[in-house]
């Protein structure tokens, strides 16, 4: 049995905390019992963490499989800032020549490696399998292990080839962890990795700190976006768009305006595309233009606001994008542009597909239209759609919940719809559902005559809007469900059948209007700027901050994050002993 004094004092020398945060010490401890291990953390959670700190405590060279160059780079400069010795850390992919990889399996052979990151498609080179079936692995990791999955945002189909190569090299235990992940993609990934007996670890998908706000997305949303980033002036932020082509005339947009932004995106030349994000991370840059499309694997703690240009194609793609704000704990604001018309056009892109992920990709952009229309608490629906279930009424802290909507009783409504899917045995979706009590004969409707049905048109007084709104609240009170195996359709629960035996009081609110051009206020926030006692010794510390991580070519937060900034600025310590008493110093960079 580990002691647990151990545990914390090996991550007081290596990485300066006191204590582990949320599950961290349970997964560890897992992972050094040799037993596989399932983690699902939100950004910012301390996932990387999970794995590094057994691999610098047990025997061997632990794999780290990780899709993005960016941030395999990013976590080595860090892990090597932790440590005296720089073979502490590597990675081998496609941006390495043959003496750098040569120089990377000198290390591991000498012993001295404890971290090796690789791309999956490096690992599926024969010459490296060959080298790493003589390495004593400790361990696997497999980082955003939500690429393995077709319902995942950023399915990777060298990512499903990931076990039968481990099964080559050797067979050792595995961690994997990801940020984001229903249900469906949770079993899907487990299933794929044959790891599921793994002990799982869930941590809570709530990101109390994110202020989340959709907005009606119109004519003037280049003079409100540059609006924004202006009244924000000096704090980094990302801004997200749909095409490479509005990315780089976005970013024309805001250079125009005196805002310090960079684009990025896939199609740019890769040298190009690197310096801009180390211009970004080393705060050179205040605004990033990306894609959607390209995960930008940003370990950037002090992000101030991730903007949408264009609504995602999935919550899971949103929930991630937003992840990148507020991950030091601070003020995070997630701010979306919705236009209905945005989501037809990502329909249209889906023409052509095969039609199982037609469907697929159809489902994904509905739960994000009922996200972006709905008036509840936009936290509620974000948790529900990630299996979790949230019990404020009120979070305090997003768009609906600072300008609430006046409720309405919509018992009978919530008894029609429930009435509708039992008749219909659970065999349809919502839209069926709501043609049926609209009483609209469309060709599914009149082919499996429910236009004969008692309830067909009793509900025709009421809008769409509205029958959306109530099927959409009866989900989250746990009333229907919705097979999501299954196309989708709406299924009557246990409590849906106990509420029609004895319904009562069911309130709703009712959906955002977003067709209508109304003006949207600007909302106040919680969630904390710089906290530090001594404001002017804190300015000079960000200043000398910045000049010694552009002397050592390193990101300014691999040296020293923010929150130990401001520990600094308040009880100014004066000796190395006071120093690494600083939460996030360790005895390597005291």
């Amino acid at each position: 049995m580990i002691q647990e004094d151990f545990l914390t004092e090996a991550l007081k020398k290596h990485f300066g905390f006191g204590s582990f945060k949320g599950n961290q010490e349970a997964v560890i401890r897992n992972v050094l019992e040799g037993r596989d291990t399932f983690v699902l953390m939100p950004t910012g959670g301390g996932k990387s963490l999970c794995y590094q700190l057994p691999a610098l405590l047990m025997n061997g060279t632990a794999i780290v499989i990780s899709p993005l160059i960016a941030l395999m780079k990013n976590q080595v400069d860090a892990m090597r800032n932790f440590s005296e010795d720089n073979g502490v850390a590597h990675f081998i992919n496609s941006s390495l020549n043959k003496t750098a990889i040569d120089k990377v399996k000198t290390d591991i052979k000498a012993g001295k490696t404890k971290l090796l990151y690789v791309a999956p498609e490096s690992l599926t080179k024969e010459e490296n399998i060959e080298f790493l079936r003589q390495v004593p692995v400790s361990f696997y990791a497999i980082d955003e292990a939500h690429c393995i999955s077709e319902w995942g945002h950023d399915f990777r189909p060298e990512y499903r080839r990931i076990r039968p190569i481990i099964n080559e090299i050797v067979r050792r235990p595995l961690i994997a962890l990801t940020a984001t992940a229903t249900p469906k993609v949770q079993h899907d990934i487990q299933k794929n990795l044959g790891m599921i007996d793994a002990a799982v670890f869930k941590s809570s998908f709530n990101r109390a700190n994110l202020y989340y706000e959709v907005r009606q997305k119109d004519a003037n949303i280049d003079r409100e976006i540059v609006k924004y980033i202006k009244a924000n002036d000096g704090k980094s932020g990302i801004v997200y768009c749909l095409s490479r082509r509005k990315v780089e005339d976005f970013a024309e947009i805001l250079r125009a305006n005196g805002i310090n932004a960079l684009a990025y995106h896939a199609g740019m030349d890769s040298q190009v595309r690197s310096e801009n994000q180390d211009k970004f991370l080393m705060e050179e840059v205040d605004v990033i233009v990306a894609t959607i499309a390209f995960g930008m694997g940003i370990d950037k703690p002090d992000v101030r606001y991730v903007i949408h240009y264009d609504i995602p194609k999935s919550l899971e793609g949103y929930y991630q994008e937003t992840g990148r704000a507020g991950r030091d704990g601070g003020e995070g604001k997630c701010i979306v542009f919705y236009l209905y018309k945005d989501l037809q056009k990502l329909e249209k892109f889906m023409q052509g597909k095969p039609v199982s992920e037609q469907e697929i990709g159809k489902q994904l952009l509905e739960e994000t239209k009922a996200y972006a229309e709905t008036a509840v608490c936009r936290r509620k629906m974000l948790l529900h759609y990630f299996g979790e279930e949230y019990g404020e009424e009120n979070c305090g802290n997003c768009d609906n919940c600072l300008n609430p909507k006046k409720q309405v009783e919509a018992k009978d409504l919530l008894i029609s719809v429930l009435e509708t899917v039992e008749i219909l045995k659970d065999k349809f979706k919502a839209d069926h559902v709501i043609n049926i009590l609209h009483g609209k004969e469309t060709s599914e409707v009149l082919s499996y005559e429910h236009d004969n049905l008692e309830v067909f048109g009793t509900g025709k007084n009421e809008d769409e809007r509205t029958w959306n709104a109530v099927i959409r609240q009866a989900m989250i009170a746990g009333f229907l469900d919705k097979d999501i195996e299954n196309y989708g359709l709406l299924k009557l629960t246990a409590e849906g059948k106990k509420y029609l035996k004895n319904p009562t009081s069911f309130k709703i609110t009712k959906d955002n209007d977003f067709e209508e051009d109304d003006a949207v206020e600007e909302t106040p926030t919680r969630g904390g700027g710089s906290c530090a006692v001594d404001p002017v010794l804190y300015s000079i510390m960000k200043d000398l901050w910045k000049k010694v991580a552009k002397h050592l070519g390193v990101p300014p937060y691999v040296i020293f994050q923010d929150p130990s900034l401001e520990a600094m600025a308040t009880t100014y310590p004066i000796t190395i002993d006071e120093l690494q008493n600083i939460p996030g110093v360790g005895a390597g960079n005291a």
